[in-house]
C-alpha cells in the first residue's frame, strides 16, 4: 500500500490487489490510443493500462501484447469487444501471453467466453448498464464490474455516472469489486466514489492527451480547446439499427456518421445485409473514423471520441504526473472530509 496517499490507498486496497497495481486506476480502452506506449506508461506509473483490441485481428493483438511486454513488466489488461467475429481466437492470444485480466466490452459476453478466459486463470472484468444484468454477470463468473455513465467518451449508455453509482454501489459494493467510470477528471470525484464503496475508477479522456499517447498533435489540440458541452452523443436514426450511441467532439465526422447510418439502414431495408453484419459495418466505420483522427490528425472528418471531462484536459502531461495529481487531489478531498 502506498504510504504517500494513505486514505485513498486504504479505500482502493481491494481494487489495487485485484489488479496487481499500486493504484486502482484503470485506463479506459480507447481504440488506436490505448496501445503499447500509453498502456505501458500507465502501468509503469502505478495505474493499470488496458490494450484496446477494438477491431484488431488476432495477429495484431499478438504483436501489441508483445510490444507492451517489452515496455513494462507490470500487469496490464486487454479489452475485447464482445461482438468481434474472432472473439475466441483473441481470447486464445490472451491465453498464449498469460494476460492476467480481460475486459469484455460492447455487449453481453457470448456463451462460453467468460469460461474460456477463466479457464487459463485470467480475471474477467465486465460492463453492465442495469443492476439486474450486473448481478447476473457477477453471479455467472465475472470477477469485477465497471459501471460507466453517460458522461464517458466512446460507446455510452443512457444514464449518468452519478445515478448509476447511487443505484449499483449500495447493492453490490460489499460483495463484489466495482469500478466507476465516466466523466471523472479530478481526484475529488475519485474520492467520493471510493467513499460510496467503489474499489477503484476508470478514466479514458484524462489520459488520451498524455505525453506518452501516440495521438496526433492536432487530435490533442482539439481536446485542449474543447469544453464539456462540445462532447456530444451521436443520434440513432433507425430503431431497427440499435446503434450504441458514441460520445465525441462535434465536427464534420459527427454528420458523416448520420449519413453512414442511413446507408446501412437502406441495406437492411433491401435485405442485402443482416442485423449482425449491419452492426459490424457500423463498428468498422468507427474504427476507421477514429484512426483518421487519432493517427492521421484529421480532426474535421475523423472521430474525436471524448468524454465530458474533456474540459479538464488542458495540456500535454506525462502519465506519471496525471496519476500523481489524481491521487493528491483524492487524498486532499478525503482529508477535508
Amino acid at each position: 500500500m502506498s504510504t504517500s496517499y494513505p486514505k485513498t490507498s486504504a479505500l482502493m486496497a481491494r481494487g489495487a490487489e485485484f489488479l496487481g497495481s499500486d493504484y486502482a486506476i484503470l485506463c479506459g480502452a480507447m481504440s488506436w490510443v490505448s496501445e503499447r506506449n500509453l498502456v505501458a506508461a500507465i502501468s509503469n506509473g502505478g495505474g493499470f493500462g488496458v490494450i484496446a483490441c477494438g477491431a484488431m485481428t488476432p495477429e495484431l493483438l499478438d504483436a501489441e501484447i508483445t510490444g507492451t511486454k517489452a515496455l513494462t513488466d507490470k500487469p496490464f489488461g486487454v479489452n475485447l469487444i464482445t461482438m468481434h467475429p474472432q472473439l475466441f481466437d483473441l481470447i486464445g492470444v490472451c491465453e498464449k501471453h498469460g494476460v492476467g485480466h480481460v475486459v469484455l466490452a460492447g455487449g453481453i459476453p457470448p456463451k462460453g467466453s467468460v469460461e474460456a478466459i477463466k479457464a487459463f486463470g485470467a480475471k474477467v472484468i465486465v460492463f453492465a448498464p442495469t443492476l439486474a444484468l450486473a448481478k447476473k454477470l457477477l453471479r455467472s463468473g465475472a470477477d469485477a464490474l465497471v459501471i460507466e455513465g453517460n458522461e464517458a467518451g466512446g460507446h455510452i449508455g443512457p444514464v449518468a455516472t452519478s445515478v448509476l453509482a447511487q443505484e449499483f454501489l449500495p447493492e453490490l459494493a460489499t460483495e463484489y469489486l466495482v469500478f466507476v467510470a465516466g466523466g471523472i477528471g479530478r481526484g475529488d470525484m475519485i474520492a467520493s466514489y471510493l467513499e460510496m464503496g467503489a474499489v477503484g475508477v476508470q478514466l479514458g479522456t484524462r489520459f488520451a492527451c498524455a505525453t506518452e499517447s501516440i495521438a496526433h498533435p492536432d487530435f490533442k489540440k482539439a481536446f485542449f480547446r474543447a469544453n464539456a458541452r462540445d462532447a456530444v452523443a451521436s443520434v440513432q436514426l433507425d430503431a431497427r439499427l440499435p446503434v450504441i450511441p458514441v460520445r465525441a467532439l462535434k465536427n464534420k465526422g459527427t454528420e458523416e456518421f448520420t449519413a453512414k447510418q442511413r446507408e446501412v439502414a437502406n441495406l437492411l431495408d433491401a435485405g442485402t445485409v443482416d442485423m449482425g453484419e449491419a452492426q459490424l459495418q457500423i463498428e468498422h466505420y468507427w474504427a476507421g473514423a477514429l484512426r483518421r483522427a487519432v493517427i492521421d490528425g484529421d480532426v474535421e472528418n475523423g472521430s474525436l471520441m471524448a468524454g465530458q471531462s474533456v474540459g479538464m484536459v488542458k495540456q500535454e502531461e506525462p502519465v506519471a504526473s496525471i496519476i500523481a495529481q489524481l491521487m493528491e487531489q483524492s487524498e486532499a478531498a478525503l482529508n477535508r472530509h
